[in-house]
């Protein structure tokens, strides 16, 4: 068995300019033309959609093609399925780290951060008494339903059983997660912005989301308790008192995942057909004034320079955007 480290102290270095910019800059946008294919987690439809509409104006002769799932569901297309793939964003770095290195990428980069939440409509029932203290207890009456993501599929999902195991500590309920766990398992989607739609017709009222996807599609929100959401990094220690498995890189195999704060990750797998363009768009991606500031404005804070253990693996062009451990 695999186990997961909990994740390590984050450097944010952004108010160091120098490190922000790479000693070496991608091509001249001119000279890199062609398709870009992007695999990204649901939770970066939004921001990277606006990241790549940016980057073509910036390099015309590039063509970007996104494609969204889970990001355990993105890792699988690229190491089971061999589908070309030029960027990986993954809502959880770890994801790159367990699924994907070494035999399918050398490197990742932290560069986002995001929190849980309980998102919700205004024709929600209990819509107007749901909150941070009482969400479970609503959520557990027979008639509310609620939605959340496969676990085995997407980041999300297994946030999602982590919280509700935080959860019974946090209350000092012992029961409460497997009493969560059991209920609504017909609102599982391989992914959490599959729910979004059964929200919005009035399938489900209440789904765990990140906070950037709630924002992004105007929901509205319970905010959680630092101790539940998964957002705070002085709450390491108390995050990894919790852990789930999974399912691991060869079949049959698992994955211990600890909880941890969080944080998403990008790279650019072995295969990639387009390495100058890719390059390109991480770069693009990941400076302050650029795809940053997209993330930022998306609800998605920016962790660009963060401590990285595959500092040594990372380009010459991208290693400014992250720092040595």
């Amino acid at each position: 068995m695999k186990r997961e480290n909990a994740l390590p102290m984050i450097l944010v270095l952004s108010a160091i300019p120098s490190l922000l910019t790479p000693a070496h800059s991608a091509e001249a946008p001119s000279e890199i033309s062609g398709e870009l294919i992007v695999f990204h987690a649901g939770s970066l439809a939004v921001p990277f959609k606006e990241v790549a509409t940016a980057f073509m104006k910036e390099y015309p002769n590039v063509r970007v093609l996104r494609e969204a799932a889970g990001s355990r569901a993105c890792a699988r297309k690229i190491s089971d399925l061999n589908r070309d793939c030029d960027v990986f964003g993954s809502a959880d770095y770890t994801v790159i780290n367990t699924l994907l290195i070494p035999d399918h990428t050398e490197w990742n980069i932290r560069f986002a951060a995001n929190e849980m939440v309980i998102a919700y409509t205004e024709d929600s029932r209990r819509a107007d008494e749901i909150n941070g203290d009482n969400w479970h207890r609503i959520l557990l009456e027979k008639n509310i339903a609620f939605g959340r993501s496969d676990p085995n599929a997407d980041p999300c999902g297994y946030r999602t059983v982590l919280t509700s195991k935080l959860a019974a500590i946090h209350y000092d309920d012992p029961g409460l997660t497997s009493r969560l766990l059991a209920k609504d398992r017909r609102h599982i989607r391989p992914k959490e912005t599959d729910l979004l739609a059964l929200l919005e017709v009035g399938e489900i009222d209440y789904l765990f989301i990140y906070r950037s996807v709630a924002r992004q599609h105007g929901l509205k929100w319970v905010e959680l308790p630092d101790e539940i959401n998964l957002k705070s990094h002085e709450m390491t220690e108390f995050y990894g008192k919790v852990s789930l498995e999974l399912s691991g890189q060869t079949p049959g195999s698992v994955i211990t995942k600890v909880g941890a704060p969080m944080v998403y990750g990008v790279t650019i797998p072995k295969g990639a057909r387009n390495p100058e363009a890719a390059l390109a768009f991480v770069e693009f991606l990941l400076k302050h004034d650029k795809g940053m500031a997209i993330m930022e404005r998306n609800g998605q804070p920016s962790l660009v320079p963060a401590l990285s253990n595959t500092y040594a693996n990372i380009p010459a062009t991208l290693k400014g955007f992250a720092a040595k451990p």
